[in-house]
């Protein structure tokens, strides 16, 4: 059990598509403040995941459900869960005095699931959890991607984004409720982690997880 005199930590919530610039952002947390931030991101859950289990990305699927090319619908019954573990971690690390940065991507265009970022929202309602926004256009993601993931597969410059980034950009932000709105496209990861260090520092006190939390159901 903590002690009684022990202050609960900070969490901050990283939320955007993938490419959008949360791992580096959580990095640069962990790099710029004078207090010590825990990683849990949900990239971390592949490490500990049986490689056969694994949806796609992290926690989320290899793709947007309902849309051709990559989804994992017999792998949805295990979503749930597993963001209930991940949420319930941060909670618990909260609880004991540290502080958390966590990166992750929720949408609930999903074939059989909805609802999963409400749940979460509920396990840290109460905490002093921010949940940030990581805002980054369509195009320049999909040029992130070709310079890293794809960068092998010789993508003509010009060639257009494909539909399922721009899906992505518009589901992961549904609803758009955040603390704080951050643009990597415009400000480099650096910039942003001083902004949110900034904001957290302020003494503001977190909202957007109580809001999502009264939306479950």
């Amino acid at each position: 059990m903590p002690d009684a005199a022990t202050l609960p930590g900070t969490a901050v919530v990283l939320n955007g598509a993938p490419r959008s610039g949360k791992s580096s952002i959580a990095l640069a947390i962990q790099c710029m403040s004078r207090e010590p931030w825990m990683n849990l991101g949900a990239d971390r859950f592949i490490e500990i995941t049986p490689e056969r289990l694994r949806p796609g990305i992290g926690l989320r699927p290899a793709g947007i459900a309902n849309r051709p090319g990559g989804e994992r619908p017999d792998l949805e019954p295990l979503l749930p869960g597993l963001y209930g573990a991940l949420y319930e971690s941060i909670a618990a690390h909260l609880r004991l005095g540290l502080n958390v940065v966590t990166d992750v991507a929720h949408h609930d265009d999903y074939a059989t699931l909805s609802g999963i970022l409400y749940d979460c929202a509920g396990r840290l309602e109460g905490l002093n959890a921010h949940f940030v926004g990581v805002r980054c256009p369509a195009e320049a993601v999909w040029q992130r991607r070709k310079d890293t993931w794809l960068r092998e597969q010789d993508i003509p410059d010009d060639a257009p984004v494909p539909e399922l980034v721009r899906i992505w950009d518009r589901e992961v932000h549904r609803p758009g409720i955040y603390d704080l709105e951050v643009d990597t496209s415009k400000s480099s990861a650096e910039t942003c982690a001083g902004k949110i260090l900034a904001h957290i520092e302020t003494g503001a006190r977190p909202d957007a997880f109580r809001r999502l939390a009264a939306m479950s159901g």
